[in-house]
């Protein structure tokens, strides 16, 4: 009784995956299949309900709900606005929780129902709280509705989580990852392939949270190198597993993940004179200019601890831009707090944000979407050579 056969089953899952279901249903109708795009904000009741019934008279049942739908801000707890918390909890707890008993009862009327939620395991360690709070009550308020619903249904629906061990390159990715880190992920494939492996169980089979490696793994796949986007390239690890940050930029940093972690030739050069921080605002400087400016449009203020702790600034609105020791000339729309080790690591291309932010070495307030165009700063002065 599968409503789709195995190749449109992964079709529409690589589409829920990458976030493009209704950009993709044409490929799903150019495979032989039949598409139904409709656009649901699933915090609205109604446009639920509207989207649950044309679905039932178009295709006469519903066997399978993905919860794929989600909103992230990486912000602490003082620098997430209550509209970002409230859309958070809005898409990916509410959303999830009134997609399925909206959904459920027309589930439970088919053969072999299923509802898959794209959910983290329930990882209690404080390391996945400290620094986005919100997101984390957020997105495993999608694992708790698995947790419940799978036991409330059990025998009549089967309800999973799954996760991806890696990285996987989507929009979101993109935007919190910055530029370059596509060759650290995945393709939305293995999330398809995984959970087309779930799907295809037996509605006992609930109540389980699933990592897309380890589904794989048991279905006797062995090789994973077809699902990176660059082949032979470490992968960036995903949040909320059970190693640590710490211990997965460790790792990370060990196997090369990316050519920023490799360090810099060695110079028999004398270093600059004042400092290494003064030395790194040097290089900063050296590369600002209108240009640069006006696609910023931001100011940063950088309290350093550690050997060579200081408060600086890079000035990103006004002018040609202008970074130095001391408060910035204006309101800074964001403040880094960080070892001054790791500030020049991070700036030398030995350390990327992205894992200095999910290990705890940097700490941000302010506005995130700033924060993360300071690395495209980053980048120019390693292709500089600085």
């Amino acid at each position: 009784n599968k409503c789709f056969t195995a190749s449109l089953t992964r079709t529409v899952l690589k589409a829920v995956g990458s976030g493009k279901g209704l950009g993709q249903a044409g490929s799903l109708e150019a495979a032989g299949g039949k598409a139904l795009p409709c656009i649901v904000d699933i915090r609205d009741e109604q446009q639920i309900g509207t989207a649950v019934q044309k679905a039932i008279d178009t295709f006469g049942g519903i066997d399978i709900l993905v919860n794929n739908a989600s909103a992230i801000s990486l912000t602490g707890t003082l620098e997430t606005p209550m509209k970002k918390v409230d859309l958070m909890l809005g898409i990916n707890l509410r959303g999830t929780y009134l997609t399925s008993k909206l959904i459920i009862p027309h589930l439970l009327k088919s053969r072999c129902p299923h509802i898959l939620n794209l959910s983290p395991p329930l990882n209690l360690n404080p390391v996945w709280f400290k620094n986005h709070t919100a997101y984390t009550m957020a997105k495993y308020g999608m694992s708790m509705c698995v947790l419940g619903m799978a036991e409330e249904f059990r025998g009549q629906l089967a309800v999973n989580a799954l996760w991806p061990k890696t990285a996987i390159q989507t929009a979101a990715m993109d935007m919190l990852g910055g530029e370059g880190v596509a060759k650290q992920c995945r393709k939305a494939d293995i999330m398809a392939d995984a959970a087309y492996a779930i799907l295809s169980k037996p509605k006992e089979y609930t109540g389980h949270f699933l990592v897309d490696e380890d589904v794989l793994r048991e279905q006797g796949v062995q090789d994973f190198e077809a699902y990176a986007v660059q082949p032979g390239h470490p992968l960036l690890p995903d949040f909320f597993l059970d190693e640590t940050p710490d211990v997965l930029v460790q790792q990370m940093e060990q196997h090369g993940a990316t050519p920023a972690f490799k360090p810099p030739p060695l110079s028999t050069a004398p270093p600059p004179s004042g400092g290494p921080i003064e030395s790194t605002f040097k290089a900063i400087r050296g590369v600002l200019s209108e240009d640069v400016v006006k696609s910023t449009q931001g100011v940063y203020r950088f309290d350093l601890s550690g050997e060579h702790a200081g408060v600086w600034f890079l000035d990103l609105k006004s002018g040609s831009g202008s970074a130095g020791k001391g408060d910035p000339p204006l309101k800074a729309d964001v403040v880094m707090k960080m070892d001054s080790g790791d500030f020049n690591k991070m700036f030398a291309g030995k350390l990327k944000p992205t894992l200095a932010f999910m290990s705890g070495k940097l700490q941000i307030k302010g506005d995130m979407t700033l924060a993360i165009k300071l690395e495209k700063l980053m980048s120019r002065m390693n292709k500089a050579k600085l």
